[in-house]
């Protein structure tokens, strides 16, 4: 039940026992952050450490995290001052915090863990098992359910793309791509885990386990549509390919909420455009992320002919 699991890393970029730390960045997660941590104390391997940064909440975040202090030393409460306004540059913020209480530790993969999942007891026991197999995985996590289905569909979704709600790192990989990028309004995980591609780490989303999300993905901030949008404006300052968003849109508008959606999506990504919205990350990851789109398309595009030879 310790944080180091019983799989040994092969020779590579680490070798070793694998141990892992979390941090979980909270603000007003009283709702849903006593399922997380009830998934945690049932964990079959236990971290080093987890700490909770509560980002100046003001509901019973603290309360319900202090309650389990005392009986389980590995998890600490840390507490820092919000930013007036809930966003993502306030997550980082709050994840750098937590991560500089375990600089001096030892561990080999840190995580970051929203606190609105649960997941199976053995949930970190079996990703700590990828890392140990293979030292070249520089990030990894699992498949995720919203509203009792599977969230994404990984033959259209790159399953090199880490979901951020559980996303871990090799603490290497963590430290080379330089942490989290501070991004207002959304991206920080995406920027993460595909940096830690293009520098030359393996990244892979591990379908076969998945955990859940009790709050659907992106409405934390409004409405399902109003997301939607938020997601069609990010996937334009995050460099995503026009024909890419095209294709992205029209398979967003045969899932819920029908037509709508997908419309959203694209209407974001042309408010994205037309208003010129200055890209916060380099053109190298722009280009490394037009490259990666186009391959998938193509991929995507051989399969349906396959699947469909009169088209």
């Amino acid at each position: 039940m310790s944080g180091v699991a019983d799989v040994t890393e092969s020779n590579g970029r680490g070798t070793g026992r694998v141990s892992y730390a979390l941090i979980t960045p909270a603000r007003n997660e009283e709702e849903f952050i006593e399922l997380t941590i009830q998934s945690m104390v049932r964990q079959t391997t236990r971290p080093v450490k987890w700490v909770i940064v509560s980002d100046g909440s003001t509901d019973r975040t603290e309360e319900i995290v202090e309650k389990y202090l005392g009986e389980h030393g590995w998890i600490e409460l840390i507490r820092t001052s919000a930013a007036e306004t809930r966003n993502f540059a306030g997550k980082v913020r709050a994840f750098d915090a937590g991560y500089e209480s375990i600089r001096n530790l030892h561990f080999d993969i840190v995580g970051n863990l929203d606190a609105d999942i649960s997941f199976d007891p053995d949930h970190f026991e079996f990703i700590l098992g990828k890392f140990a197999v293979n030292p070249e995985l520089g990030v990894a996590g699992t498949a995720f359910v919203e509203d009792g289905s599977v969230a994404y569909d990984y033959d259209i979704v790159n399953v090199e793309h880490v979901s951020g709600q559980c996303q871990l790192f090799r603490r290497a990989c963590y430290e080379e791509i330089g942490g989290y990028v501070s991004i207002k309004g959304g991206g920080v995980d995406w920027t993460a885990v595909t940096t830690a591609r293009m520098i030359g780490w393996q990244t892979r989303t591990f379908p076969e386990k998945c955990f859940i999300h009790h709050r659907v993905m992106g409405t934390g901030k409004g409405s399902v549509l109003g997301a939607r949008f938020r997601f069609g404006k990010q996937d334009y300052y995050l460099g995503g390919h026009p024909l890419w968003e095209i294709f992205r849109g029209a398979y967003q508008m045969k899932k819920q909420p029908y037509m709508l959606g997908g419309l959203c999506l694209l209407c974001g990504y042309a408010w994205g455009w037309l208003r010129g919205i200055e890209r916060p990350i380099s053109p190298q990851l722009v280009a490394f992320r037009r490259k990666e789109q186009m391959a998938r398309l193509k991929k995507i595009a051989r399969r349906k002919l396959l699947l469909d030879p009169e088209i």
